[in-house]
């Protein structure tokens, strides 16, 4: 009776075990591991190869079901690490920076944009802005508390400027400013809002320059990968597979080859941009992205952690050093 009994379960238990199987083999969702991913801004060409990485299934081969989640002023993903809300996000150096000054636990993972996008426009035929120095006399267009009067003063205090030797002019999402010539030198993200006022201009005859900081010594670090340092104790392996997703999800972003694909998967979400624009928008972001070939999509450079460190102390925007390079991820060997 008992051994009849042991083999009554017995099957039972396989036969769970095979409809268990059955049911993962058709559902490979059923066994993936659910990921929550904040993106610092809205879904445009800046976050196409995270888009990219979810459509064409490189998280889900990974096993994770990741939901790729909008970012825009009220969003912070560092915060939502802490939360618990997200396992995973994308910040600037300076969120990251005045999170660790606040005691957070942050990781960074990988640094995205090699290339600040933010730039200022101005219009070519009226001057050329070759040096920091030329800007003197200029009204310049700042965000107050912004990420762009950070690297303008930055870029005034390296050559010695003086800052009433501009005016800085407070600017906010209203372009008429700059289309009426009242604010000259404009701050723009280069891959996006660069493309549309450089169009502006075209259709009224004038010519857009821009103005690079990293061109000029500051190299401000702008999106990258953050994780909390829980997930990256606790969770070494799926940090491990959800990065690896992602930057190859990048990597097949950025090649030229996949560009309509990548525009498909951008423009359904962006869909206030057409795919003209996103193809011009998408050229940018991939000089910025990997404008080396020889430095691998994600490299964290250190150096430009550090000055964006120094930056932030002189300019007194947190109390003193953080050590941000010991939150950076190692960088696999090339």
């Amino acid at each position: 009776m008992g051994q009849r009994l042991a083999c009554q379960w017995l099957t039972a238990i396989v036969l769970l075990c095979v409809v268990g199987s059955t049911l993962v083999a058709a559902d490979p969702a059923l066994a993936q591991e659910r990921i929550a991913y904040r993106l610092k801004w809205l879904i445009n060409a800046s976050t196409a190869g995270d888009i990219f990485a979810l459509d064409q299934g490189f998280f889900s081969r990974q096993g994770m079901d990741v939901a790729v989640k909008a970012g825009g002023p009220e969003r912070d993903a560092v915060r939502e690490l802490e939360l618990g809300y997200a396992q995973f996000g994308v910040a600037s150096a300076d969120q990251v920076i005045r999170a660790l000054a606040k005691g957070a636990e942050v990781v960074v993972l990988a640094q995205l944009f090699q290339v600040n996008p933010l730039q200022w426009v101005y219009r070519a035929d009226d001057f050329s802005l070759s040096r920091v120095q030329d800007l003197a006399g200029r009204t310049v267009g700042i965000t107050y508390g912004g990420n762009d009067e950070t690297i303008m003063r930055a870029l005034l205090a390296s050559v010695g400027m003086d800052e009433r030797q501009v005016q800085l002019a407070s600017v906010r999402y209203d372009y008429t400013p700059f289309f009426q010539n009242r604010v000259t030198v404009w701050p723009v993200y280069r891959n996006t809002q660069g493309i549309f006022l450089s169009d502006k201009l075209a259709a009224g005859g004038e010519r857009a320059a821009f103005f690079d900081p990293s061109e000029h010594g500051v190299r401000f670090v702008a999106n990258s990968v953050v994780t909390s340092k829980k997930m990256m104790d606790r969770h070494p392996q799926t940090v491990g597979r959800f990065i690896r997703a992602l930057l190859a999800g990048w990597q097949a972003a950025m090649a030229p080859a996949n560009e309509s694909a990548v525009i498909r998967a951008v423009a359904e979400y962006d869909r206030d941009t057409s795919d003209a624009v996103l193809r011009r928008q998408l050229m940018v972001t991939r000089q910025m992205i990997q404008p080396d070939p020889g430095i691998p999509v994600g490299h964290i450079d250190t150096a430009a952690w550090q000055q964006t460190e120094r930056i932030m102390i002189r300019q007194r925007l947190i109390p003193g050093p953080v050590n941000v390079i010991a939150r950076l991820a190692p960088q696999p060997s090339r």
